[in-house]
């Protein structure tokens, strides 16, 4: 593997995410910052992020022998990162070496944004930059973490928690969730988007949804909630209730309830919220500046409502995130 990313040097104003790989690390969870945080975006027109891996040693062997990375750069490189994805490993009673947990701690003094994939949690933990904070980690892994890790409020049943400067995911694809709500922090709802289609996996699943599902696969008749999900998202500026949602899908709303609860760990009104929400977000970025507008258009509403769920979600106000996200005016 190359040195550098395909981002070749630390280009200026682009945030720099680094990657510290360790001996037993998982490739799964590299694949998923690689591919969120390192390619190059073209149909999105700019590079997202200057992108780097790195490593204790020159040569590193992956979880149970898989494969061997080699031509990464050293630990330094994390003294550069304004995010620093930390090591997760599967063997999570054995100690994280001192030089490891030595670049976490001075990357955190100095205000980087930390992320723990799955058990990255316990990385982050031995550290010692968790104490008092909360995080999540892979759900059969929770009584262990507790018991080492008492002072860390554990979420054992979300599938991320975003604590502002230190963010946790709790297992493998929940690393995808975690990482394109980064995206989405950093970029806006719209690139975020871009860059699921990209990975053809879902745009927007809440950190509080549950990290396991009670059927995976449903049985036949198929009972999937695609077809509604779908006829949903296209009426969202409609007065749609739970309700019109179990009619359209020709169920009773405690049914409908129950399969939301299996096949997306969540609820119905949350995960209508949620869209909408996430359709606000697309029409401020794409120049909505009327926020009555946004409300309506979006289902949401009201101005008012707007920005209670918008503050309550994504931590600013319809205007800052106009500000932040929104057309540049020339």
């Amino acid at each position: 593997m190359a040195k550098e990313s395909s981002h070749q040097a630390h280009t200026a104003g682009i945030h720099r995410v680094v990657v510290i790989v360790d001996s037993n690390s998982n490739p799964f969870e590299l694949g998923c910052a690689t591919e969120i945080f390192g390619l190059r975006r073209p149909e999105i027109g700019r590079d997202l992020y200057d992108f780097r891996l790195c490593s204790p040693e020159p040569s590193t062997l992956m979880r149970d022998g898989f494969f061997t990375l080699t031509g990464v750069a050293g630990l330094e490189a994390a003294d550069t990162a304004d995010t620093l994805i930390v090591p997760n490993r599967p063997d999570v009673e054995v100690p994280r070496r001192p030089a490891v947990l030595d670049t976490i701690r001075r990357a955190h003094a100095r205000g980087a944004r930390l992320i723990g994939f799955c058990s990255g949690a316990f990385t982050l933990a031995e550290a010692g930059v968790l104490d008092g904070r909360r995080a999540t980690a892979h759900w059969q892994w929770a009584d262990a973490f507790r018991l080492r890790f008492p002072a860390v409020h554990l979420a054992s049943d979300v599938l991320f928690v975003d604590d502002g400067d230190i963010l946790t995911a709790a297992g493998s694809t929940a690393a995808l969730d975690l990482g394109l709500h980064v995206v989405r922090r950093d970029h806006g709802a719209e690139v975020a988007n871009s860059v699921s289609r990209r990975l053809v996996f879902a745009a927007h699943r809440d950190g509080g949804q549950r990290q396991f599902v009670e059927r995976p696969l449903p049985d036949v008749p198929d009972e999937s909630l695609a077809p509604v999900l779908a006829w949903a998202q296209e009426r969202l500026d409609s007065p749609l209730t739970i309700s019109v949602l179990a009619a359209r899908a020709a169920v009773s709303p405690a049914t409908l309830h129950r399969r939301f609860r299996a096949q997306l760990g969540t609820t119905p009104l949350m995960w209508l919220t949620g869209e909408r929400l996430a359709l606000a977000c697309r029409l401020i970025e794409r120049g909505e500046s009327r926020f009555e507008v946004v409300a309506r258009r979006s289902g949401l509403g009201t101005a008012a409502n707007l920005r209670t769920l918008m503050r309550r979600e994504t931590g600013i106000t319809p205007s800052a995130y106009k500000r932040r996200f929104g057309p540049e005016v020339s």
